[in-house]
């Protein structure tokens, strides 16, 4: 009798343990470690060759910045005191991009609110933002006018895009150095350098590796913005727009959907 209980025991199948997710499906595995590692250390230089590109290809093609939106105010300067004729885009992308940052802090906030990350929603903002710039651009290439209503939206788009870029950084990834604004990260990465010669490195040494990256990121994105505008023209901007797409990628791995 033992010896056919313990035949029905061994042979009984063991049950089958329960998938998570909703009708048994299994649920994604959450990014690893050594992932997240990586797409936190290569999206801010991809933003950053975005940020060099985007600038370079606005301005050429409609003498407007859409990173360095001060630079626009010495833009307009020079036209004045030159006796040139300013662009309104210029003197409207100052409002545009105080509007696109205090908007893109409330999506984030909304965001957060509902437990959710905000990274990845603002990463796709800035894709769709890009991808319009591409598309009302090449519609309305060639003899694109920057004072035309179609010419000062596409810059518009671009102002807005960098604006969204410029928040993400500041509300989704704190700590980390600016990936358009260039005047702060060679201050930063001038003194940082100059503490490791000093023997004085407290952290200095990636500090400078880090922001160093960033720096050359954005001087990359802008010969190759150059480069593919002088080939392309407006259709260059399909080099930020693809970037846009990676780095929502690298959101992807980097954030979770719930921050609950």
């Amino acid at each position: 009798m033992a010896r056919e209980v313990a035949s029905r025991t061994a042979t009984r199948p063991e049950p089958s343990p329960a998938l998570p997710g909703a009708g048994g499906v299994p649920t994604p595995a959450p990014p690893s470690a050594a992932a997240k590692s990586l797409a936190l250390g290569v999206l801010p230089i991809v933003l950053s060759v975005i940020a060099g590109s985007a600038d370079i290809v606005s301005f050429l093609a409609l003498d407007l910045f859409s990173a360095h939106i001060t630079g626009n105010l010495a833009i307009l300067a020079a036209h004045v005191v030159g006796g040139g004729t300013p662009h309104f885009g210029q003197l409207l992308s100052i409002p545009a991009f105080l509007a696109g940052a205090g908007i893109t802090r409330l999506v984030a906030a909304g965001l957060e609110h509902g437990h959710h990350a905000a990274l990845r929603p603002l990463l796709l903002l800035q894709l769709v933002l890009l991808a319009a710039m591409l598309l009302l651009g090449i519609a309305a290439s060639p003899g694109l006018d920057p004072d035309a209503p179609i010419g000062i939206l596409i810059g518009m788009l671009g102002v807005s895009a960098m604006a969204v870029q410029n928040a993400t950084v500041q509300v989704a990834l704190p700590g980390t150095p600016s990936t358009a604004v260039m005047t702060t990260n060679v201050t930063r990465f001038a003194i940082d350098v100059v503490e490791v010669l000093r023997g004085h490195d407290g952290g200095a040494f990636a500090r400078a590796v880090r922001t160093g990256m960033i720096i050359l990121g954005f001087v990359v994105g802008v010969g190759l913005g150059a480069m593919a505008y002088a080939a392309a023209a407006l259709w260059a901007l399909t080099l930020p727009v693809g970037l846009a797409a990676i780095a929502l990628v690298l959101g992807i791995r980097l954030m979770p959907r719930a921050t609950r």
